[in-house]
């Protein structure tokens, strides 16, 4: 498996005023979309969320998204290697993404591009 990078999550109260923060802090511009209630907020290496506390408590359990060159082989390696798939494969508005347990407790949600 091709591990391609990571993104740190932060959930924020105002997604508007934490946008200005993090595109001056990388030099890039903020890719939004919502995904199940949740606004979201994609700059270089952040990942915003704001959203219903309900939504964010369970957002706030994940360590980690990991960008990978493909989900599907993803899936094949953490299986074999013992962790528990929570979600997915499931299509994003970018790919594919699927949550998995790690066997010491680490929860990382894993995308690609659909490629």
């Amino acid at each position: 498996m091709e591990i391609l990078g990571a993104s740190l999550r932060i959930c924020v109260d105002d997604l508007d005023t934490a946008i200005p923060f993090y595109e001056r802090l990388t030099g890039g511009d903020a890719l939004r979309f919502e995904r199940g209630g949740v606004q979201v907020a994609a700059i270089g290496s952040f990942l915003l969320m704001s959203g219903p506390e309900t939504e964010l408590e369970v957002l706030r359990k994940v360590a980690a998204t990991i960008a990978v060159k493909d989900v599907a082989e993803a899936h094949r390696l953490l299986s074999d290697l013992g962790a528990r798939i929570i979600a997915g494969p499931l299509p994003t508005p970018v790919g594919r993404n699927l949550l998995a347990m790690h066997p010491d407790g680490s929860i990382f949600e894993y995308v690609d591009q659909g490629g």
